[in-house]
């Protein structure tokens, strides 16, 4: 039987004293430890996933479960919403200057023998119009007018003899409050 020999490329004693025999021995452990550090790494964010996966599961069923509360008081919001809006017109309404008071006013200073043919109001003047026998009534109704409080201008728009009967004067006046 013929003997085989074997041959070593890299022989043990001299490998380790030479400078290539070094580098290639440093070049192998430090490769192995790459490699252990990726294999790490991989098998973490491999383990890692399940932990996500759950977070990702607990997170879904919380969306889920606030999702059926907003949609469960979509009716009050609805209603509450239009109650809202019901509430802020009706303090605008009430805001506003109410022309019962602003008539009350005027019509505490007319005088008992002048009739009114017309009355015009509006959010922030008035317009009377009317008929008297005397102008000493209608120079009482501008004086009453001046000097209440709440009324801030009170003109004489026109004044003329009616048409129908020249014993009546005619007049109209023009009110800002």
């Amino acid at each position: 039987m013929p003997k085989t020999k074997t041959i070593n490329l890299l022989p043990q004693e001299e490998f380790d004293v030479s400078t290539l025999g070094r580098i290639l021995k440093w070049a192998m452990g430090t490769f192995r430890i790459i490699v252990i550090v990726t294999e790490m790494i991989v098998m973490t964010a491999f383990l890692s996933r399940f932990w996500l996966d759950a977070q990702n599961s607990d997170l879904n069923d919380a969306i889920a479960i606030k999702t059926a509360q907003i949609s469960a008081q979509s009716d009050f919001e609805k209603q509450f919403r239009i109650l809202q809006h019901k509430l802020s017109i009706f303090k605008t309404l009430t805001d506003s200057p109410q022309p019962s008071g602003k008539l009350n006013a005027i019509s505490s200073k007319i005088p008992s023998d002048v009739i009114l043919s017309g009355i015009s109001v509006g959010d922030v003047s008035a317009q009377l119009n009317g008929v008297t026998l005397s102008e000493a009534s209608i120079a009482k109704l501008l004086n009453g007018m001046k000097n209440e409080k709440s009324l801030k201008t009170v003109d004489l728009g026109s004044l003329s003899t009616s048409e129908n009967d020249a014993a009546f004067t005619v007049f109209s006046v023009n009110i800002g409050y």
